[in-house]
């Protein structure tokens, strides 16, 4: 008799819902799947990337199982897993990497070349990322689990600290890596678009690596509010004025040396038409805003199609960029996913010796799998908090 299983699943624009779903095996497709290991969730998280889909902006189908920030303990191990036990609390990469391919070799694990067939780079439970089962579940398959897992060294000293190492499947590497790519160093003036999780992520991320100054925009009081709560600076894009003269308030220059985009797509404008979707904007005050030489790093979710577009253009992933400006002051761009392998083990160590505390910085709550598609509609509304899903009841109150 198959043990149950229960995950929450996209059911179409605005639409989630917790259903029964097959108790997952050691397989890909007809064929065993001897590198795998079995997962009992211990938290899943809700990302900024799964409302895309929810939102319905994307291509994803209806039925598609969501999630792909996974911490969990292994139940089953396939038979050619060295490494990993039955027993071993983990964190799960959210790219799907297989270990042997030229870009895995070269750590760009965010685009693995053997693990989609449409396109380089996977991810579970995510739009055209390979059609991998998603986590938000209570058990999860995870293929080369020797080469993708991150143990952690003391089960019980993790879970003390679960509510921080459950960032480290994504958000926490994602913001990491992008002030990472927009050369951020002690001194360094930043400013980060975006005050969702990946924003704050991104913001404390910033202090960790030595800023002198962390600038956050955002539309939403609350979620100022929680970047100023860790010593953030902080600009409403909701008010008219200038951007270049607020930042000279702020830094007594109009530029900043890193820029992080942490909005991506869905972004709109600022000031009196804050309210009209405008997908180029942040990547166009990026490079006003961005000191001639300066480096721009852009964790924010870019697609090749978005049904949702305002215009045509748009909708293929086309947008109207001032990129003779980049040009012209030596700005670099770094896009793409996150290779969380590259960094989830230090921020691990940051986490386990007390140097950073992530998940107040993000303002982190825990909620049932039941309590998922609530925790969807509150983000959706702006809530300052990262969602975090515990299928099994594991995290003490």
């Amino acid at each position: 008799m198959s043990q149950a299983n229960r995950g929450v699943v996209y059911k179409g624009p605005g639409k989630v819902d917790v259903e029964s779903i097959p108790y997952p095996e050691l397989a890909l497709g007809n064929r065993k799947c001897d590198h795998g290991v079995i997962l009992k969730v211990v938290t899943t998280n809700i990302c900024g990337s799964d409302q895309h889909m929810v939102r319905g902006r994307t291509t994803a189908p209806s039925g598609l199982v969501l999630g792909h920030e996974i911490t969990g303990l292994v139940v089953e191990c396939g038979r050619d897993v060295e490494f990993i036990q039955p027993g071993d609390l983990v964190s799960v990469p959210f790219n799907i990497a297989c270990g042997r391919c030229r870009n895995c070799k070269e750590g760009r694990t965010g685009i693995c070349l053997n693990v989609n067939p449409a396109r380089p780079g996977a991810a579970y439970g995510y739009v055209d990322m390979g059609g991998w089962v998603g986590g938000q579940t209570e058990y999860v398959m995870v293929p080369y689990a020797d080469f993708n897992l991150l143990k952690f060294p003391d089960t019980d000293q993790a879970m003390e600290k679960i509510r921080d190492l459950t960032l480290l499947s994504d958000i926490f590497p994602t913001g990491f890596h992008g002030c990472v790519t927009a050369g951020v160093g002690p001194g360094s003036t930043v400013y980060i678009a975006g005050a969702g999780p990946v924003g704050l992520a991104a913001a404390v991320s910033a202090q960790l690596l030595g800023a002198a100054c962390v600038i956050v925009g955002d539309m939403i009081e609350e979620r100022l509010a929680q970047a100023r709560s860790f010593g953030c600076e902080t600009i409403d894009l909701t008010q008219d004025g200038d951007m270049a003269d607020k930042i000279e308030v702020i830094l007594g220059e109009r530029e900043v040396d890193a820029f992080v985009d942490c909005v991506g797509f869905e972004a709109h404008a600022c000031g009196c038409n804050h309210g009209k979707e405008a997908p180029a904007t942040v990547l166009n005050s990026a490079m006003s805003l961005t000191r001639a030489g300066g480096q721009i790093g852009i964790p924010g979710l870019y697609v090749t199609e978005d049904p949702g577009a305002a215009d045509d253009a748009a909708k293929q992933g086309a947008l109207s960029m001032r990129f003779g400006l980049g040009w012209a002051k030596s700005h670099s761009f770094h896009t793409g996913q996150c290779p969380v392998m590259k960094y989830h083990r230090p921020l691990m160590q940051a986490i386990l010796f007390g140097k950073v505390k992530i998940a107040d910085a993000v303002n982190v709550q825990m909620i049932t799998l039941d309590e998922a598609p609530q925790g969807y509609a509150d983000f959706d509304g702006g809530a300052a908090k990262k969602f975090v899903i515990d299928p099994h009841g594991s995290v003490a109150a």
